[in-house]
């Protein structure tokens, strides 16, 4: 086991060393010496070639596979039988030389998976209680220890941000290109770059257990797992390798030409059919997998490639899961004052709706601070009311109006009951029994995603669904701005799962988009289930495809990938079986022989690679 282990790592330089020999006897006979000149090196070269083709062979007869390399040995046997050196050794080099691009490729198709593993650190300053650090092998460190991780450093574990700030690349884990500020409270992840600050990193999770560990052995194992096509073309091979070695005695019984059925074994040999499909897959995977994109193996990238109704959650994924001011009405105001008010008021209050007007008087800020309160009250249910400023305010809903005797005028009706069909949920603004300002507060959709959806509709979605657990109102908003064929409300989880399983039985191939959580059902039932992700831990497990930006560009992509992928795969098929078909017919026409006949199979080997790797930067390159 040793020797053939040894042999193997040989191989490339045993297929350059028979290259030397090949291209040394050549020379030996344009230089016009005698034939035993030419005849010796080309011998030589089949001798050394046919080495670990033949270990290769043994070892898949003694798991009772019938191997494209048996047809290969027996090839080289035969034409030393026949005296036919140069056959032997041009079809061994070859076929090496074939074997050997092909790893070259799966290795740059698999680069992705190494790029990660590589930036992977191995230790991690851990603090200690007087202040210094200390050196620490990554498994070593424990949940609760604070890190220091410096510009350049990449995050050790997944953690919270307890002291400093920066700013991380995270594209190693959600395929964002952008670096993205991180302060106290901040989650990071493991193998995140800290590209400038310095934080201190509270340990979350640690070793085998960070969101960075889990996507390598994600990617891993989906570059593995194999396709319906592969699958296919593996039980293919175990009657295809048999039937040629029987069509060969066939042919030899028939002819009693020994050369033409050695030729028929060599040419019948179907490598551009077995590398087709696992180099498409591997290709297709390693080009999500640099965006952040994790389809979980061939079989997930067949079924989403047949997709054509996709299903949404809304909360946290058609929108953003937080609420923000989207309108502000002011009457006998500027918005900024209506605003100012209002955020002095909601610092009282701890209800979410108020959360979205501290937001936005923050990002525009606004210094509500300065302004005087007292005698504020909060009435359950209605709102807050203070003194501000010297003068009587609330801020509420139109109970808390009608509470202190305020009425809305027509203007402010028609401005209400607009902003009740969009889904906005309403904040009235009340200074001395006047209303001054309304305000709408809604869960904003995604930037973009309309945009998204539509390039989804031309990537091949026919169907584009909502389900959600919102009220109707909302729910129709957000399916009328983005242009959906089809909205269902106020759902529990169980329901959702009802309304994937009757699509399915339409017919349809159902993909449901959904944040990883309370949707792991639907996840579940779906053909195809995606888990926008944001690198939690229940989205890369539930999902059949994980999207760790949380990003609509990137389902849009994963889609076309999909689809591309598959593509690719048939293509390699198709041109493997037609390229066997031609050297069949080409010898039995008497145009193709041997050495050729092996020349252009292993040029069909290199084209399916090609082919295939065009998938790598499919979409451009990341940058």
């Amino acid at each position: 086991m040793k020797l053939q282990q040894w042999i193997q790592k040989q191989t490339p330089a045993i297929t350059w060393g028979s290259a030397a020999l090949i291209g040394l006897g050549y020379a030996a006979k344009f230089a016009g010496l005698a034939p035993f000149w030419f005849a010796l090196p080309l011998a030589v070269a089949s001798l050394i070639a046919v080495v670990p083709i033949a270990l290769h062979a043994w070892s898949a007869l003694a798991a009772k596979v019938i191997s494209i390399e048996l047809l290969v040995t027996i090839a080289v046997v035969g034409a030393f039988i026949i005296g036919e050196y140069n056959e032997s050794a041009i079809v061994t080099f070859l076929f090496l030389f074939g074997n050997f691009l092909e790893q070259k490729t799966l290795a740059k198709t698999r680069a992705s998976i190494k790029s990660l593993t590589a930036i992977a650190p191995t230790t991690a300053a851990v603090l200690q209680p007087d202040g210094t650090t200390v050196a620490t092998d990554v498994d070593d460190v424990e949940i609760g220890d604070v890190v220091m991780v410096k510009t350049g450093a990449a995050m050790p574990v997944d953690g919270t941000v307890s002291g400093g700030s920066g700013y991380a690349d995270e594209a190693a884990v959600t395929g964002e290109s952008r670096a993205v500020r991180k302060q106290r409270g901040d989650a990071v992840y493991a193998g995140t770059i800290l590209s400038d600050g310095a934080l201190e990193v509270t340990a979350t999770k640690v070793g085998d257990d960070t969101t960075f560990a889990k996507i390598v052995e994600l990617v891993e194992d989906a570059q593995d797992t194999k396709s319906h096509a592969e699958k296919f073309i593996d039980r293919f091979a175990q009657y295809y390798t048999p039937a040629v070695l029987l069509i060969a005695l066939v042919v030899f019984a028939v002819s009693h030409d020994f050369k033409l059925a050695i030729t028929v074994l060599v040419l019948g040999c179907p490598g551009a059919l077995v590398i087709g499909a696992p180099v498409s897959n591997v290709a297709g995977i390693g080009n999500g997998a640099k965006r952040g994109i994790l389809v979980k193996g061939g079989t997930a990238m067949d079924a989403f490639a047949r997709v054509d109704t996709f299903v949404f959650d809304k909360t946290g994924t058609l929108t953003k899961g937080e609420t923000a001011v989207t309108a502000v009405h002011a009457y006998g105001a500027t918005k900024a004052t209506v605003m100012t008010t209002a955020a002095a008021l909601e610092a009282l209050s701890a209800h979410p709706l108020g959360r979205a007007v501290l937001d936005y008087a923050g990002t525009h800020q606004l210094d509500y601070q300065a302004l005087a309160v007292a005698d504020h009250q909060t009435v359950q249910g209605q709102g807050v009311t203070a003194q501000v400023a010297g003068h009587t305010a609330c801020a509420g809903n139109e109970k808390l109006l009608a509470a202190h005797g305020v009425t809305l005028t027509p203007a402010q009706q028609a401005d209400r009951d607009a902003l009740q069909q969009s889904g906005s949920s309403l904040i009235f603004i009340a200074v001395d029994g006047q209303v001054q300002g309304l305000i709408g507060v809604a869960d904003v959709v995604r930037p973009g995603v309309a945009a998204q959806l539509q390039q989804l509709r031309q990537a091949g979605a026919k169907h584009l669904v909502m389900l959600t657990g919102d009220n109707r109102v909302t729910a129709a908003a957000v399916a009328r701005e983005l242009g959906l064929d089809e909205v269902h409300a106020e759902l529990m989880p169980e329901q959702k799962v009802t309304y994937v399983k009757q699509f399915q039985a339409n017919g349809q191939h159902v993909a449901f988009v959904g944040d990883g959580i309370n949707d792991s059902p639907s996840l579940a039932t779906a053909d195809i289930g995606i888990a926008m992700g944001s690198g939690t831990d229940v989205a890369i497990e539930t999902g059949d495809v994980v999207l760790m930006q949380s990003s609509f560009a990137a389902l849009t992509h994963a889609f076309r990938l999909a689809k591309k992928t598959v593509l690719n795969t048939r293509e390699n098929v198709v041109i493997a079986i037609a390229v066997v078909a031609f050297l069949l017919l080409g010898l039995i026409a008497g145009f193709i022989y041997m050495a050729s006949g092996m020349f252009v199979h292993e040029a069909s080997i290199l084209v399916v690679i090609f082919n295939a790797m065009r998938l790598i930067n499919f979409g451009g390159r990341v940058k």
